[in-house]
């Protein structure tokens, strides 16, 4: 049986991404910022698929924390990075504490979350990086989110180096039509839907299928992949 920690994993794609390994028979850890809401979460997961969901409390904007709340992780095979904090904060007016919740959450988190349970890794573990579009799309209000998104390329460069054999990749997904944050905006559907080539967006399935590659393919290696239905 596989063991596969998906950090952020409380709702949307992260979520149906721990359901899909679940319903695979792989032992899944979840996290969420308060042990509550990973329990709850965990239980939901556990009666949705008949798999085993055990919930930890993790918090990435407080990295030296990090290592202890993984503590029970004894050994891992898969781990995904999701979690993250949502922040329009514009050059103009810039909320230094929230670019530097954000920054931490996406760069110095993700990190000590990778190298806390590197040694507990398996030889044929991988890695997969969640970012965005908005490193390739800036808009008003994106500017640390645009920068921290392309940071995790250079973090998917220099982690497939540093933690080789493991493999480690990042995916960058475009509006997802069923996630929370999107299902609930007509007018950024709207606007996302008319940028792609193909004229529709994403669903939460859709990425995991991109996931569940870029985990599982034994070649698949320090990939940026852009899921968005091509921009035009």
């Amino acid at each position: 049986m596989s063991t596969v920690v998906v950090v952020g994993a409380t709702q949307g794609t992260g979520r149906a991404l721990a359901a899909e390994y679940a319903r695979r028979g792989a032992d899944v850890f979840i996290t969420g910022r308060t042990q509550e809401r990973a329990t709850t979460v965990a239980g939901e997961l556990a009666a949705e698929t008949g798999g085993t969901v055990t919930g930890l409390a993790l918090d990435l904007s407080r990295p030296a924390d990090i290592a202890a709340a993984l503590e029970p992780v004894r050994h891992v095979d898969r781990v995904v990075l999701v979690g993250m904090v949502r922040d329009m904060n514009s050059a103009r007016t810039y909320d230094v504490d929230a670019a530097t919740t954000l920054a931490t959450t996406k760069i110095v988190g993700y990190t000590t979350a990778v190298a806390s349970l590197h040694p507990r890794m398996s030889t044929d573990a991988s890695v997969l990086l969640f970012g965005g579009m908005a490193k390739d799309l800036p808009y008003p209000g994106s500017t640390t989110l645009t920068a921290v998104n392309a940071a995790v390329q250079g973090l998917v460069r220099t982690l497939s180096v540093e933690l080789a054999p493991v493999r480690v990749n990042s995916i960058h997904p475009w509006a997802i039509t069923d996630s929370p944050h999107v299902a609930a905006n007509e007018q950024l559907r709207d606007m996302a839907r008319k940028m792609t080539l193909t004229g529709r967006l994403a669903t939460m399935a859709d990425i995991v299928d991109g996931c569940l590659f870029l985990l599982e393919n034994p070649i698949a290696n320090a990939i940026d992949l852009k899921l968005n239905g091509g921009i035009a």
